[in-house]
């Protein structure tokens, strides 16, 4: 493998400049503890496209792929594959759910091999670009169009944004508390979308650019590839694997931003809420329960218990659950168990995707859905796709969600999503 140290520029600027050699980009915007690297990913291989769950069986497909037998690297991707899970995937790992699923026309899920990446420590502020193969050939030519670079154009988005009707979402808010007290489910996750359709077609990395200032986030992302982009400006870790421990980064429970004073207010009032513990306590044992089918007995631990993140928009309680991977375990299994994650279907999972699917009566998508990597000395990291846009063509479209449990109130709810969507809003406000 071949690693070498490179001055400072903006990823995203080479994502702009040749979307086809650099077409998937991980970025660590609000760069924390939690995530202190970004990776742009170039020269994509060979692919594995899912666009039907009766073409294949695509977990299967890629874990047979990939080559588990290399080097360790300290860096966090030496080569390997990016990984794309729509939502809609969860029909092949519970096929009692594939008939009940809204579907598209965009992939199910797709995986490519990478075999060259730029990766930024944030923390040590180092750039590094690596080679798995060591083609010197590359690396020349990632050079080449740094030195080419041009910044990414500050242009003015401007078109008409709509949102799905408000009384559809208060009318599900009400049939998921019927369903809760009929003993089906402990709570839902549900969600409404947003449509954006821009008065000219603009470069998806222009998007990013304005997205990534109005919402910084850990797992932010800009993805180029088949027929549609995602525009991510994502909090949330679904799962990462380091050394042969497995960690997930549950968020539940969330208070809008206050203006001064009022603002360690809203800190406090969330943190304390009896309603929102609850509801995290009781997402923590689900991701324990998910962690427990891949992990060695007795060690799964939770390491941070109900902390609090600050976003420009929103604070958040965020859990941190830690476990050994059982032997044998692969990428199959880990997706299965984790994917996808609780605090964006409800408890119990299964259940709570019928009634998602009954209530939402469209397809999410990329929305809950994951983007990641899987490097081919055994690290892996996924984020859930929340805060994000999917954009084909001159058409944005975007979701939020709130967790609703028995004692919800529906406008409470809706106001939640729209606290959610405000950092998405914002791009459209500038």
């Amino acid at each position: 493998m071949l690693v070498q140290e490179i001055t400072a520029l903006d990823l995203a600027a080479l994502c702009y400049h040749n979307k086809e050699r650099y077409p998937f980009l991980l970025e660590s915007v609000h760069h924390n503890d939690i995530n202190r690297y970004s990776i742009l990913f170039a020269f994509p291989g060979q692919n594995i496209v899912l666009n039907d769950f009766s073409d294949f069986n695509f977990l299967s497909e890629l874990e047979s792929k990939i080559d588990g037998d290399s080097q360790p690297s300290d860096l966090p991707f030496s080569g390997g594959w990016f990984v794309y899970l729509s939502y809609e995937l969860i029909g092949q790992i519970e096929p009692i759910l594939k008939d009940e699923l809204h579907t598209s026309d965009l992939p199910i899920a797709y995986a490519v091999e990478v075999p060259c990446a730029i990766v930024v420590d944030h923390q040590e502020e180092v750039y590094y670009l690596v080679d798995q193969y060591n083609s010197q050939q590359r690396i020349d030519q990632i050079l080449a169009d740094i030195d080419a670079i041009k910044t990414i154009p500050k242009t003015q988005i401007s078109g008409e944004l709509t949102q799905e009707n408000e009384d559809k979402f208060v009318s599900g808010v009400k049939s998921s508390r019927d369903y809760i007290m009929a003993g089906d489910v402990f709570q839902v996750n549900l969600s409404r979308q947003w449509q954006y359709e821009l008065d000219e077609e603009m470069d998806s990395a222009v998007i990013y650019d304005a997205l990534r200032m109005a919402n910084p986030a850990p797992f932010s992302a800009l993805i180029q590839y088949q027929n549609f982009s995602i525009i991510s400006s994502s909090p949330e870790r679904l799962f990462s694997v380091k050394d042969g421990v497995v960690q997930t980064r549950p968020i539940a429970g969330t208070h809008p931003r206050g203006v001064g004073d009022e603002d360690e207010a809203q800190k406090q009032h969330l943190i304390n809420h009896p309603k929102e513990q609850a509801e995290h306590i009781m997402l923590l044992d689900l991701e324990r329960n998910d962690m427990g089918r891949v992990c060695e007995y007795g060690s799964v631990y939770v390491n941070e218990v109900m902390t609090l993140e600050t976003y420009p928009y929103v604070h958040h309680i965020v859990s941190n659950i830690k476990g050994k991977v059982r032997q044998g375990v692969g990428v199959k299994d880990l997706i299965r168990a984790l994917f996808p994650g609780g605090t964006i279907t409800g408890c119990p999972k299964v259940r709570c995707m019928q009634i998602i699917s009954e209530l939402e009566q469209m397809s999410r998508g990329a929305y809950t859905g994951s983007l990641g990597y899987i490097s081919q000395d055994g690290k892996i990291d996924f984020n859930i796709l929340i805060r994000s846009f999917v954009q084909t063509g001159k058409t944005l479209t975007f979701r939020a969600g709130a967790g609703i449990v028995y004692d919800s109130v529906p406008e409470r709810e809706l106001a939640e999503t729209k606290h959610k969507a405000a950092g998405l809003v914002r791009v459209f406000q500038n």
